[in-house]
């Protein structure tokens, strides 16, 4: 005997809809969300540099004394964990 069990179309697409609607759903990121900034000390932030890696060559930072990421003021010559250097052109 065969045991399949029957789906219609309209309920085949009813439900790709809703997985699709959910999926977009996740997909969106309120531009409140987007714009929060992490704590210094959840960065690892310090104001003096590590080696050559500092907040002025990071492709993070804001000028005058800013980040894309981490709250507060931020010093050029600063260092945190997020730090990812600038290419070189």
């Amino acid at each position: 005997m065969n045991n399949r069990r029957c789906v219609s179309r309209r309920s085949l697409l009813a439900s790709a809809a809703l997985s699709l609607g959910a999926a977009t759903a996740a997909a969106v990121v309120s531009p409140a969300a987007a714009q929060q900034k992490i704590s210094q000390p959840d960065a690892k932030y310090q104001t003096t540099p590590k080696g050559d890696q500092r907040c002025e060559v990071c492709v993070n930072f804001q000028p005058a004394n800013g980040c894309k990421f981490v709250d507060g003021d931020i010093s050029p010559n600063g260092w945190c964990q997020l730090f990812t250097p600038k290419t070189k052109s």
